[in-house]
């Protein structure tokens, strides 16, 4: 969703280095993206201060001299690195008050999220040329090759990805039916906190035993993808892969999958969304109603 961003930019400063910081989990997404110079992976723990880490990092960083640091995270100990590391520009949104640490502020609108990130390549106030740029991922012939290879895979394959990592309210409960009926060879991925929603569903369940390289490549492969609202179904999209995209709890107007190729499915319940962790109301509809042959019927459509 902030790839979108780094091409705006990349269009602005077409001699630029942009280099990414980021937690390892996610290193793997953005080494794939054109745009991106090199990757430095951070080594914070999610929702840790660790105030002399951020220090030393900051301070090694110093060195290489950067122009501008554009953060994306609204947390206060996000922008703690620019700020250590000297970088003269330190822009971003407003976030958990942090004046001083950034010294470019936004202020947050509506917008969908690629939208809200890219606005961070233009000035505060101006909007950025529309539409933006698709989200691409580079997957080279030979890696795809290998990564089916090494799994055992040969010929046409649907991936499935029944997991959602933000909680239940995402996760559509249906998959072990969709795989029973899709005419194909199933490949099921996600990370290890996946397995259990992958129980008794038939196919090649290799959740929790790729690496995130690894399961982009089979991504890469695969004739389809049918996912829930996670960030399988993003790189599915940058991937250009044919794709169903299941909804509940959340909006695809908010976090759409960014591809020609991508269909969604949502039921616009008077509820929905609502961005839960578990259904408030109990009765989960937003994704029981949504039924198999729904999502078989977009499949034919592709």
């Amino acid at each position: 969703m902030a790839q979108p961003l780094l091409a705006r930019l990349r269009e602005k400063l077409p001699g630029a280095e942009i280099d990414v910081l980021a937690p390892e989990w996610v290193a793997a997404v953005a080494r794939r993206m054109p745009e991106v110079s090199k990757v430095i992976t951070s080594p914070f723990q999610h929702g840790a201060l660790q105030l002399r880490s951020r220090w030393k990092l900051g301070r090694a960083l110093k060195s290489h001299g950067y122009e501008q640091a554009i953060v994306l995270p609204n947390t206060w100990k996000s922008a703690l690195v620019p700020f250590f590391a000297d970088i003269r520009l330190r822009s971003g949104y407003v976030g958990e008050s942090r004046y001083g640490l950034l010294n470019l502020l936004y202020k947050k609108q509506p917008a969908a999220m690629a939208l809200h990130y890219a606005r961070l390549s233009e000035a505060p106030g101006k909007a950025p040329k529309e539409p933006l740029p698709a989200p691409r991922l580079r997957a080279e012939a030979g890696e795809v090759a290998a990564a089916t290879r090494r799994f055992g895979l040969e010929g046409r394959y649907a991936v499935l990805c029944p997991g959602a990592e933000y909680g239940p309210a995402k996760r559509w409960p249906y998959f072990k039916e969709l795989a029973q009926r899709l005419g194909m060879q199933v490949v099921l991925l996600g990370s290890g906190n996946d397995r259990e929603t992958s129980a008794g569903i038939a196919g090649n369940n290799l959740i929790g035993k790729t690496t995130l390289d690894e399961a982009i490549e089979l991504i890469a492969g695969a004739a389809l993808v049918v996912s829930n609202d996670s960030g399988l179904m993003h790189i599915a999209a940058a991937l250009g892969r044919p794709q169903v995209a299941l909804f509940g709890s959340s909006s695809p107007e908010h976090t759409p999958p960014a591809s020609p190729a991508a269909r969604v499915v949502w039921l616009h319940l008077d509820c929905s969304p609502c961005y839960a962790r578990e259904c408030p109301l109990g009765h989960f509809r937003c994704m029981k109603d949504m039924s198999v042959e729904r999502v078989l019927a977009e499949i034919r459509a592709l």
